[in-house]
C-alpha cells in the first residue's frame, strides 16, 4: 500500500481490492472525497480539451474510465454510512451530499463535453460500436440532457441549485427515519405482555432496554415498514396498539425528526426540474428510463391490480372477522391473519423456525443453491475484515476454481444501521479494468445472546434468499464496463433477480439441504416442510394491499407538477389513497409519505411500482425455472447467460422474452398472490 496516499485511495493489498478498514479513520474521508474530486475534474478536462476528433474511445470510453479514484471512496463511503453510521458519518454524507452532486453537475453541462458526446451520439449508427457500447453511448447521452446539458445558462443554474437542494434533502431525510426508529421504540415494563414471543426475542428486548439505558423493562425496536413482524406473535392487544402506533407515527410527530416539510419541498423541487427539461412531472420523468413504456402502463398495471387485490381484501376480511369473533383494528390484522394461516395448517409451524438457523441457511441452503445452479462456492474468510466485527467475509470461487469475488454478510441488527435490507458493491466489476466484484448483503435480524442460535422466520428466510439474489447479479457480472455491471439495470428490472431467487428458499431440493433442527441436527419432518410451502403459497391479500397502497402513493406524489400547491402531508396521503380505491384505515400503505425512505431517501422515487412490475417477470420465470427441471446447472447457466452476467450491456426485457420464448403474461402473478376468486381459477 502507498503509505504516501490517503488511506481511503490507496490501492488495497487484500484480495480484489477489498478495503483495509481498520486502516481508515472518518477523518480521512473528506480531504479523500476532495483530492478524489479535482483529480476527476482533470481527467474530464483532459478528455474536453482533446484536439483530436471525438472518438467512442476518447470520449465515452474515456469518461467511463476516469474517476477511479471516486469510485475507491465512494464503493467504501457509502457501504459504511448506511449499515453503520455514527455522527460524523451524517455530517460528513450531509456534506457529500451536495459535493458529489455539484461535482457531477459540473461534468454533465460541460458544453464542450456535451458536444463531443453529441456528435457521436448524432452519428450512431456510422460507428462500428457492440450493443454495450451503443447502450453506454446513448445513456451518457440522455445523462447529460437529463442533467440540463442541453438548456441555457439561466435553466442550468436552476437545474444545479435544484439538483442540490434535493441531495441534501434526501439524505437529511434518511437520517431522520433512522432518528426516529430508534426513538420510537416502544417500552415495556411487564414480562407478561409480551406473552406469545419466543425466549429469544424477549431476551433481545431486554438487552435493547439496557443498550438504551433503561435499568429495567424490554423495548420493542421498529422495523422500516409500517407493518411490524412482532404484530403477529403479540397477544396482549394494548401493547400491540402501542407498537401499531408508534410505527405509523414515526416522522410525523412534530419533534426534531419530523420530515413532512422535507416531503413536501422534495416533491415541488423534482417537479420543478421535470418541468424544466420539458417532462408532465416527474414520474415521466423517472419512467422515461425505466423499461415501462410511461407511466399510463405503469398507472394500468397497479390499477388493475388494486382492483383484484380489493376485491380479494374483501373476502379475506370477512373470513376472518368470522374466525376471529371480535372487531379486528388495523393493529390486529396480521395477528388474526397468523393466527388463522396456523389453525388451517394440518401441521403447526410454530417450530419452523427451529430448522432455519442461520448459518445452516446460507451454507447449506443459500450456497448450495448457488453451487447446484451457477456452479459456485463460498470459502470463509476469517483472515478478511469488514466495516464492522459481525461482517463476515467469503471468496467466492467459479467451478474453474479461481476467485470471481467476494461476498460480505453483515446480518444483524445495530442502532447505527438503517432497516431494511439490501445489497451494495463496494467494488463493481469490470473487464476493462479487470477488477471483480465485492458486493455487501446487509440485513436486521435480532443477534442473539452468545452461544444462541439465529433463528430466521419464514418472512426472514425469503429475504436472505431475495438479497442474496441480487448478490448473485453483481458477482456473475461478465461485463466491460463498469457502469453497466451488475444490478446497474433499470430500476423496474433490477428487483426480478432477486425475486426469483426466492423461489429456492423451500424448494423440496434446497430445504432437505439445511433444514436441521438447531438443537438435535434431525432433519426437517416431511409433513412441517410441506405445510410451510402451502402456507408460502398463500399470500395475504394484506400484504398485496399494502404494498399496491405504497406503490400508489409513491406515484400520486411524483405526479404532482410545478403548478400544483401541496401543504398538508396527511391530507395529500388520504386522497391519494382514496383516489386509487384504498378507502379503509385497516391497512395503512407498507409505508407512510413522512418515512417512505425508498421514495424520499432512496433511489425508488416514482418507481416503487418496480418490485410488482418485476414480479411479473419473476413469476413467468419461476414456471420455466420448473418446467425445464429445476435446481440444475444448465438452467442456471442459461438464466445467468440471459440475465445475471450481462448487466445493463443489453436490452433486459429483450433477453428475457428470449429466455422463456415468449412476452411475459401477467395470469401467473395474479394467480400466485391469490388475486383471482376460487371460482376464477
Amino acid at each position: 500500500m502507498d503509505n504516501r496516499r490517503n488511506p481511503v485511495l490507496a490501492e488495497s493489498p487484500l484480495p480484489h481490492g477489498l478495503p483495509d478498514f481498520a486502516s481508515i479513520s472518518d477523518d480521512d474521508f473528506l480531504p479523500a472525497f476532495g483530492e478524489a474530486m479535482a483529480t476527476h475534474l482533470a481527467e474530464v478536462e483532459s478528455i474536453a480539451t482533446d484536439p483530436r476528433p471525438a472518438t467512442f474511445a476518447n470520449t465515452v470510453e474515456a469518461l467511463e474510465l476516469s474517476g477511479r479514484d471516486l469510485a475507491r471512496a465512494g464503493g467504501m463511503f457509502f457501504n459504511l454510512v448506511g449499515p453503520d453510521t455514527n455522527p460524523q458519518r451524517n455530517e460528513i454524507s450531509q456534506q457529500l451530499s451536495t459535493l458529489l452532486t455539484d461535482h457531477a453537475n459540473t461534468i454533465a453541462m460541460d458544453r464542450r463535453l456535451f458536444e463531443r458526446i453529441s456528435a457521436l451520439h448524432d452519428r450512431a449508427d456510422e460507428l462500428d460500436l457492440t450493443e454495450a457500447q451503443q447502450r453506454l453511448l446513448a445513456k451518457r447521452y440522455r445523462e447529460s440532457v437529463r442533467a440540463g446539458a442541453g438548456l441555457g445558462p439561466d435553466e442550468q443554474e436552476q437545474m444545479r441549485q435544484i439538483s442540490s437542494r434535493l441531495a441534501y434533502l434526501s439524505t437529511t431525510f434518511s437520517q431522520r427515519i433512522l432518528d426516529d426508529t430508534n426513538a420510537s421504540a416502544v417500552l415495556v415494563d411487564d414480562v407478561a405482555q409480551l406473552d406469545g414471543l419466543s425466549a429469544g426475542q424477549v431476551a433481545a428486548a431486554r438487552r435493547a432496554a439496557a443498550d438504551a439505558g433503561h435499568e429495567s423493562g424490554y423495548l420493542l425496536t421498529l422495523e422500516l415498514p409500517s407493518s411490524q413482524a412482532i404484530l403477529t406473535a403479540l397477544t396482549d392487544r394494548s401493547v400491540r396498539q402501542r407498537v401499531f402506533d408508534a410505527s405509523i407515527s414515526r416522522c410525523a410527530r412534530g419533534n426534531d425528526h419530523d420530515t413532512r416539510e422535507l416531503v413536501l419541498e422534495i416533491v415541488v423541487l423534482r417537479a420543478r426540474r421535470a418541468r424544466l427539461l420539458g417532462y408532465h412531472d416527474h414520474a415521466e420523468y423517472v419512467i422515461a428510463e425505466e423499461t415501462a413504456p410511461n407511466p399510463a402502463a405503469v398507472v394500468e398495471l397497479l390499477a388493475e391490480l388494486t382492483a383484484s387485490a380489493l376485491r380479494a381484501g374483501g373476502r379475506e376480511l370477512t373470513r376472518l372477522n368470522r374466525f376471529a369473533d371480535e372487531e379486528i383494528g388495523a393493529a390486529d390484522l396480521t395477528y388474526w391473519l397468523e393466527r388463522e394461516r396456523r389453525a388451517a395448517s394440518a401441521v403447526p409451524l410454530d417450530d419452523f423456525g427451529d430448522y432455519c438457523e442461520l448459518d445452516n441457511v446460507l451454507q447449506r441452503g443459500v450456497f448450495y443453491a448457488a453451487g447446484k445452479l451457477y456452479g459456485l462456492r463460498f470459502i470463509e474468510r476469517t483472515d478478511l475484515h469488514g466495516y464492522h466485527p459481525d461482517v463476515r467475509v467469503w471468496d467466492v470461487i467459479n467451478e474453474a476454481g479461481r476467485s470471481i469475488g467476494l461476498f460480505l454478510g453483515d446480518f444483524y441488527a445495530r442502532p447505527s444501521k438503517r432497516g431494511g435490507a439490501w445489497m451494495n458493491n463496494i467494488v463493481d466489476q469490470s473487464m476493462v479494468l479487470s477488477t471483480q466484484p465485492i458486493v455487501v448483503n446487509v440485513a436486521n435480524l435480532t443477534k442473539p445472546d452468545d452461544g444462541a442460535p439465529c433463528l430466521l422466520t419464514m418472512d426472514q428466510l425469503t429475504t436472505l434468499f431475495h438479497e442474496f439474489g441480487h448478490a448473485l447479479h453483481g458477482l456473475l457480472s461478465a461485463v466491460d464496463y463498469p457502469s453497466q455491471s451488475g444490478t446497474s439495470v433499470p430500476r423496474d428490472f433490477v428487483e426480478f433477480p432477486s425475486q426469483v431467487n426466492e423461489m429456492w428458499a423451500l424448494h423440496p431440493d434446497v430445504l432437505s439441504q439445511y433444514a436441521r433442527h438447531h438443537a438435535t441436527g434431525e432433519p426437517i419432518p416431511a409433513a412441517l416442510a410441506d405445510a410451510a410451502r402451502d402456507a408460502a403459497k398463500t399470500e395475504s391479500a394484506h400484504s398485496t394491499i399494502e404494498y399496491l397502497a405504497a406503490a400508489q402513493l409513491d406515484l400520486a406524489w411524483h405526479r404532482i407538477t410545478a403548478d400544483d400547491t401541496v401543504d398538508d402531508v396527511a391530507q395529500f396521503e388520504r386522497d391519494a389513497l382514496r383516489a386509487a380505491g384504498f378507502t379503509g384505515d385497516l391497512i395503512p400503505p407498507r409505508y407512510r409519505s413522512a418515512y417512505f425512505n425508498h421514495i424520499f431517501g432512496g433511489g425508488y422515487s416514482a418507481g416503487y411500482y418496480s418490485y410488482i412490475w418485476s414480479e411479473v417477470l419473476d413469476a413467468e420465470t419461476e414456471q420455466w425455472f420448473l418446467a425445464e427441471g429445476g435446481l440444475l446447472r444448465d438452467n442456471g447457466r442459461r438464466f445467468a447467460e440471459a440475465t445475471l452476467s450481462r448487466g445493463d450491456s443489453i436490452d433486459p426485457l429483450a433477453a428475457h422474452e428470449t429466455l422463456i420464448g415468449r412476452t411475459p403474461r401477467i395470469e401467473p402473478l395474479l394467480t400466485r398472490r391469490g388475486l383471482v376468486a376460487s371460482e376464477e381459477r
